[in-house]
């Protein structure tokens, strides 16, 4: 009986509340939507470049050991919860401790393993992903602006005529980039705005082109703010820089149209900085290219701002 005389015991409120958030945090974790195959992505979509999975393993792997550390983390309260709560029969002070050397060694040294464990799978994949190989089968200057996005394809296309290294529109664009450009590239471009909309699928948005199976980089070029280049299943974004001018290459291994969007808040629009990415055969892809040149659409928009003197000094390969 408690002190007031009621037989019901002041823990019973406790233990119901608990078992109310034990019980939402079931119906959270299972009312998803999410099927059993989507489960090991932890959330991440499925990739569709042959470069995705290493960025999909890095993150189960940090889902991973943050499970681990979690799972330490909640033993260890239980443990001392249950095992050190205070007795019903006596009141006396427990022993104080000062300092348990072993104990404060180990929460020092095992956090420094895990996060140079996490740094160095970050930095090893961050290296490959960023690696930059020679004659890319595909160049795409992707320029961003306020509120959408151009695509300059620097391709020798039939109907085009023109050197993409000596356009003056591409003066943004580094001469490390440009030594990879094919030859005599005239090049088609296609511009969007926030109220262009993809006429397959009605998405809004221009819509990027690309080929299946080749390897294509992008040159991130601005023309005024900071962007980000984000299409959702490459799980590979890249910020699009005014005056510095950023590459990444990406081999897409599956033909649909997939969703991108500006991950980087640049504005009042910045929401409406929407575009899609269309993977098709190469055949399909070519067939594009010489559709933008009878459209009129032949040579290369302004490709941005270009670098400024102290990027220009600290870039390492010949400009």
């Amino acid at each position: 009986m408690s002190p007031n005389g009621s037989d019901r015991s002041p823990r019973r409120p406790m233990r119901r509340k608990l078992l109310q958030a034990m019980t939402a945090g079931l119906v959270l974790a299972t009312a998803t939507g999410c099927t059993y195959k989507d489960f090991p992505r932890l959330g991440m979509p499925t990739p569709t470049t042959e470069e995705a999975p290493r960025i999909l393993s890095l993150w189960q792997g940090s889902w991973a050991a943050a499970l681990a550390t979690g799972v330490l983390v909640w033993g260890l309260i239980l443990w001392s919860t249950i095992f050190h709560r205070r007795s019903r029969t006596k009141v006396e002070v427990p022993p104080q401790t000062r300092y348990n050397m072993p104990i404060e060694a180990l929460y020092t040294v095992v956090p420094l393993i895990i996060v140079s464990v996490l740094f160095y799978f970050t930095a090893r994949d961050e290296s490959k992903l960023l690696e930059l190989k020679d004659d890319p089968d595909v160049t795409v200057n992707v320029v961003g602006f306020q509120w959408s996005w151009c695509f300059n394809y620097i391709e020798n296309v039939e109907g085009s005529t023109g050197d993409a290294t000596k356009n003056k529109d591409l003066d943004a664009i580094p001469n490390r980039f440009k030594n990879d450009f094919p030859a005599d590239a005239g090049g088609v471009y296609d511009c969007g705005t926030p109220s262009t909309r993809n006429p397959q699928t009605g998405n809004p948005g221009p819509t990027l082109w690309l080929p299946e199976g080749k390897r294509v980089r992008f040159v991130l070029t601005s023309r005024d703010v900071i962007h980000s280049f984000w299409v959702v299943p490459f799980l590979m974004k890249q910020d699009v820089i005014p005056g510095h001018t950023n590459a990444f290459e990406v081999t897409p291994n599956q033909e649909g149209t997939f969703l991108g969007k500006c991950a980087e808040l640049c504005g009042v629009d910045h929401s409406r900085m929407l575009f899609n990415v269309k993977v098709v055969s190469e055949e399909r892809y070519e067939q594009h290219l010489k559709d933008l040149v009878k459209k009129g659409q032949t040579g290369y928009v302004p490709a941005g701002i270009a670098q400024t003197s102290h990027e220009k000094n600290r870039e390492t390969n010949n400009l």
